[in-house]
């Protein structure tokens, strides 16, 4: 399992800390957005925002929370089939 697919499965079992933790040891686009969508979670926008920028995403017309983590499963899952 990928370090993003733990941090996903962190995240969805509200271990928050843990997939904050893990997701700064990941440089990648996608991890830096999933680290914005871990500081979504979080209520903490202005580094959300940040992070965002990092993985050229735009946030203010970013989805909700859950539609953003559908839209990154989508994204870490084709990521996955193209480096296979």
């Amino acid at each position: 399992m990928s370090l993003l697919h733990q941090v996903l499965q962190d995240l969805n079992a509200g271990r928050w800390n843990a997939a904050h933790d893990q997701v700064q040891k990941d440089d990648s686009m996608l991890g830096a957005w999933l680290h914005g969508i871990l500081h979504l979670q979080e209520g903490d926008l202005e580094d959300a925002e940040n992070w965002y920028n990092r993985a050229a995403r735009h946030f203010r017309s970013r989805g909700s929370l859950q539609e953003e983590i559908v839209l990154f499963e989508q994204a870490l899952a084709a990521a996955t089939l193209n480096n296979h």
